[in-house]
């Protein structure tokens, strides 16, 4: 498995992500990322296969992302990472399958009506 060092995002995921923070009034990226990824983890099913680029400004290490529960945050990933089908792990490496959990995630909360003004 391999380590999870650096969290980048793309300048998509920073823009939808500067609107969550402007009507959530949350100010920390990590905050959000950390609720997007939870959000995505809990759909049963696997995002599909993207090329996400990480051409934004914005990165953080996973200490920094996942706080002091940076080991309860892996285990779900690693848990999750476990339970593709059969082969998937030839199309997914660890890393992509963050990166697309955290993807999807950030979609869902940005396109949610509950952080309306």
């Amino acid at each position: 498995m391999q380590s999870i060092d650096i969290i980048r995002l793309s300048e998509k995921q920073k823009q939808q992500l500067i609107i969550l923070k402007r009507k959530t009034g949350i100010e920390n990226w990590n905050v959000l990322c950390r609720w997007a990824l939870c959000t995505s983890l809990a759909d049963p099913t696997v995002p599909p296969k993207e090329d996400i680029p990480s051409d934004s400004n914005v990165e953080m290490t996973w200490k920094t992302f996942a706080g002091e529960y940076s080991e309860i945050y892996k285990t779900l990933l690693i848990t999750a990472y476990q339970k593709l089908p059969t082969g998937s792990e030839q199309k997914y490496s660890f890393l992509d399958f963050i990166k697309i959990h955290l993807s999807r995630g950030i979609s869902c909360l940005s396109k949610n009506n509950t952080f309306s003004n």
